[in-house]
C-alpha cells in the first residue's frame, strides 16, 4: 500500500500542475495576449518556442516591435512574422522612418538603439531626387500605403510604382530592393498583416 502511494500521489500533483498550466495560458488567450498563436504552440512549461521555427520568429517580432499594435480581426501569427521580417531581415525602418532612432537611441553613434517610434515607416527620407514612402495604415480599412494586398504584393514582386512618381526614370521604384524583396515566398503577407497592424504616422521633419 505504501509503495502504491508513493506512486499515486506524485502523478496526481502532476496531473494538477499541468490543469494550472493549461488555466493560465487559455487565460493569457482570452486575455488577448498579443502572442496568441506563439501560446497556443509553446511548450505547457511556457517557455519561448524552439529556436529556428515559425513560432520563435514570431515570438520574437512581438518582442522587438517598437509601436502598439491593433490585432483585432488580424491574424496574430502573421503580424508577428511580420514584424520578425520587418524588424529583423528588411531593414524597412533604415528608408522609411525619418529619422530612424530616436534622439540618444541611434546605434552607429554608440547609443543604446531606439526606433523612431513617433515617425515609424511614415516615409520622408531623401536619397538624391528620391523621397521614401509612407507605408503606414491608411483609410477606414487600415492600408499599408492605401495599397490593397494584390497591389502590395505586385509592387514587392515587381518594383512597379504604383504612384509612377518618376515617369522620367521608368515605371520601377529606384531605391527599395523589390529585386531582392521579389525572391520571398507568400509570407509577404505576413509583411502586409503586420503593416495593418502598426499605428498610422507622418513623416518626421
Amino acid at each position: 500500500m505504501k509503495k502504491l502511494s508513493r506512486i499515486v500521489i506524485p502523478l496526481a500533483l502532476f496531473a494538477v500542475a499541468l490543469t494550472l498550466v493549461g488555466v493560465s495560458l487559455g487565460q493569457a488567450q482570452d486575455s488577448g495576449h498579443p502572442a496568441l498563436g506563439v501560446l497556443a504552440q509553446a511548450p505547457v512549461t511556457g517557455a519561448a518556442p524552439a529556436p529556428d521555427t515559425e513560432a520563435a520568429r514570431i515570438f520574437r517580432g512581438y518582442q522587438i516591435n517598437p509601436v502598439p499594435l491593433r490585432l483585432r480581426g488580424l491574424d496574430r501569427d502573421l503580424v508577428g512574422l511580420g514584424s520578425y521580417i520587418v524588424n529583423a531581415q528588411g531593414g524597412c525602418n533604415d528608408c522609411h522612418t525619418n529619422p530612424s532612432f530616436a534622439p540618444g537611441g541611434d546605434p552607429y553613434k554608440g547609443q543604446p538603439k531606439k526606433i523612431n517610434a513617433a515617425h515609424y515607416l511614415a516615409g520622408g527620407q531623401t536619397f538624391g531626387p528620391f523621397t521614401s514612402r509612407n507605408i503606414t495604415p491608411e483609410g477606414s480599412k487600415n492600408l499599408p500605403a492605401g495599397l490593397t494586398f494584390p497591389q502590395f504584393k505586385q509592387v514587392m514582386r515587381t518594383g512597379l510604382d504604383p504612384e509612377n512618381a518618376h515617369p522620367q526614370l521608368g515605371p520601377f521604384l529606384q531605391v527599395m530592393p523589390w529585386p531582392t524583396y521579389g525572391n520571398m515566398t507568400d509570407r509577404v503577407q505576413a509583411i502586409y498583416e503586420y503593416l495593418r497592424a502598426i499605428p498610422h504616422a507622418e513623416p518626421g521633419p
